[in-house]
């Protein structure tokens, strides 16, 4: 392991469902095979203090919100499946890519191995269908007893029908019918930015870097 006080990383080809709950709850996520944990990001040369998070799925509930992206996508398909790339959801990444001015990522190789549904951990990909057009694709990684999101992709010109949430509220109604207790939506960061909408999430904890995982609601980042 290479470390400083802002940075670690970690080679691991394999990991276990128990093991990838223990690096989860200790702030690790993974690119491929290499394991990351960091506590500040920077874009457009700005910087940003990295805030992992986790929603406790016994507390989690809809919003009136998130009921209404339900309802506004009861015409899609959900398919779950082991991951796999291929041609098609490499033309939906180039169609998302579109969005970043900044960190725009090259490939989804940047966020997964060769191998995606067994290295380094047992991975599904959760596939949202348009009359039979691929929309939206989220890559979860499953533990024994939590799941984390590890790159969500979607189509920008149906961006009105909000996918990526409607993603997430998929991933989590997966992780409760496996029986997890937490599920991790990703990192957003203590300043503002465009992941503030995972911080609307009910039941949202977030890691602490000095005294663990706390309630989001509970935070206060004025101090």
């Amino acid at each position: 392991m290479t470390a400083s006080n802002q940075d670690e990383h970690f080679l691991c080809l394999r990991a276990s469902p128990a093991k990838m709950d223990h690096y989860w709850a200790e702030g690790w996520r993974h690119f491929g095979v290499i394991f990351v944990r960091y506590r500040t990001s920077s874009h457009a040369g700005k910087p940003y203090t990295v805030l992992p998070l986790r929603v406790d799925l016994a507390r989690f509930h809809l919003t009136r919100s998130q009921k209404r992206v339900l309802a506004k996508n009861r015409d899609v398909e959900v398919i779950v499946r082991p991951s796999f790339i291929n041609n098609e959801k490499q033309k939906l990444f180039d169609r998302h890519r579109v969005r970043f001015n900044d960190n725009v990522p090259d490939s989804l190789f940047n966020f997964l191995s060769p191998n995606p549904a067994e290295i380094p951990c047992p991975n599904l990909e959760l596939c949202i269908y348009l009359h039979g057009r691929l929309v939206g694709v989220t890559f979860l990684d499953m533990g024994e007893r939590a799941t984390s999101a590890i790159y969500a992709i979607f189509d920008p010109a149906e961006a009105k029908r909000s996918l990526g949430i409607l993603m997430i509220l998929h991933s989590i109604a997966l992780s409760r019918e496996r029986g997890c207790r937490y599920y991790y939506p990703g990192y957003a960061y203590r300043e503002p930015f465009a992941y503030d909408y995972k911080k609307r999430l009910t039941g949202l904890e977030y890691l602490d870097w000095t005294s663990g995982w706390q309630p989001y609601a509970d935070a206060d980042f004025t101090r």
